[in-house]
């Protein structure tokens, strides 16, 4: 007899978790300065305060209505000294030039070599095995009330995933939606139906979208194609039971650790940047779990749904973080126990997301071959 589960339909959505807007620009508040007419008395920099009524002569010695006074004629006895006074004047200034020239050289052969401006240095990444430990030790000491599992990969694949938890495997749900999002709109192109079935996790649009790759073994075969790309080796692509509808694909068993290795290839797949955006804007209903982290960093997919054999909610979620340093990893996580409600997953994933917002300098991050960084 197959086994009847109810998915993450849009009739039966959670609780909104309100996600903060970012900062939006700051109005500019400068108010410019009526410029001062050009016969204004000005005190230029330099000019002392005292020397106000000098600065004024100044300025009215080139006005024609404010001629300058006739200079005084000098006293007789005076007269032989102006006559030497030019040529003590041309010495001293020969020999002031003759002193800056000789200081110009020694600093420009003695002046030590200027210093770059001084720029906040990273944190020092810690030895991975190191790095390693802490997080364990860190994900064991959290108050978590279900069992819940996490995952972690370096964007671009790499190294062993750091593996957190409980890795029992589990059905996709809607996290299955993005490598199905990415295969239809690289047969179809960017649509409305992809947006909604991404931001609003909506099932209808899904099944459309699963319909446009072709017939369901068409579409499974897509979609498989898709994980294989991202480097997920053994995931099998399991359609739906056979109700007349194309398949939802959602229960499909997709592991942590194979939901993280295909995650930190997508940034590195032709094609996906359109499925990033739609996952850094999703809807209320899936913010919750990375989107924890603050400084708009994150891009996420969420899935749940609850099996009638246990009565229990499944509450998985997929995403990229954006370190410190510009590096990306990704998360995959989940929570699950029998009789487990939404909101109890949901809270468990938002403690697990404010911890790893507090542990950026731990996490590995990696970047795609040949993006540098």
């Amino acid at each position: 007899m197959a086994k009847h589960r109810a998915s993450d339909r849009p009739d039966d959505q959670p609780p909104f978790w309100m996600r903060q807007p970012p900062p939006g620009p700051v109005a500019s508040t400068t108010v410019q300065q009526p410029r001062t007419p050009a016969a204004s008395t000005t005190v230029e920099r330099g000019v002392a305060p005292n020397s106000r009524d000098a600065a004024r002569d100044d300025a009215r010695s080139n006005d024609p209505d404010h001629p300058s006074a006739p200079a005084p004629r000098p006293a007789p006895a005076a007269r032989p000294r102006r006559s030497r006074l030019p040529w003590a004047r041309a010495a001293l200034g020969i020999a002031g030039i003759a002193i800056i020239a000789t200081a110009s050289v020694f600093l420009v052969h003695h002046e030590p070599p200027r210093q770059k401006p001084r720029v906040a240095a990273p944190a020092p990444s810690l030895p991975d095995a190191e790095a390693r430990r802490q997080l364990q030790a860190g994900f064991a000491a959290l108050d978590l009330k279900v069992p819940v599992g996490v995952a972690i990969v370096p964007v671009g694949g790499g190294g062993i995933p750091i593996l957190l938890g409980d890795q029992e495997p589990q059905d996709a749900w809607s996290t299955i939606k993005v490598p199905l999002a990415l295969a239809a709109e690289r047969r179809n192109g960017e649509n409305r139906t992809e947006t909604k079935a991404v931001i609003d996790s909506d099932n209808r649009s899904a099944r459309l979208l699963t319909r446009s790759l072709g017939t369901p073994a068409e579409a499974t075969a897509a979609v498989t194609d898709v994980l294989r790309e991202g480097g997920d080796r053994g995931t099998v692509v399991q359609p739906a039971a056979d109700d007349g509808e194309w398949p939802h694909l959602g229960e499909t068993t997709w592991t942590l650790t194979d939901s993280a290795v295909w995650t930190a290839h997508l940034p590195c797949m032709p094609g996906s940047e359109h499925v990033l955006d739609l996952m850094a804007h999703v809807a209320p209903t899936q913010d919750w779990g990375l989107n924890k982290i603050p400084g708009d960093r994150t891009a996420v997919k969420g899935g749940w749904g609850v099996d009638e054999g246990d009565e229990g909610y499944l509450v998985r979620q997929i995403g990229l973080t954006t370190l410190n340093d510009g590096k990306r990893v990704a998360v995959s996580m989940s929570a699950h126990e029998p009789k487990m409600t939404f909101d109890a997953g949901a809270i468990a994933l938002n403690t697990v997301g404010h911890w790893l917002g507090d542990n950026l300098t731990l996490l590995p991050g990696g970047s795609c071959p040949g993006a540098g960084g």
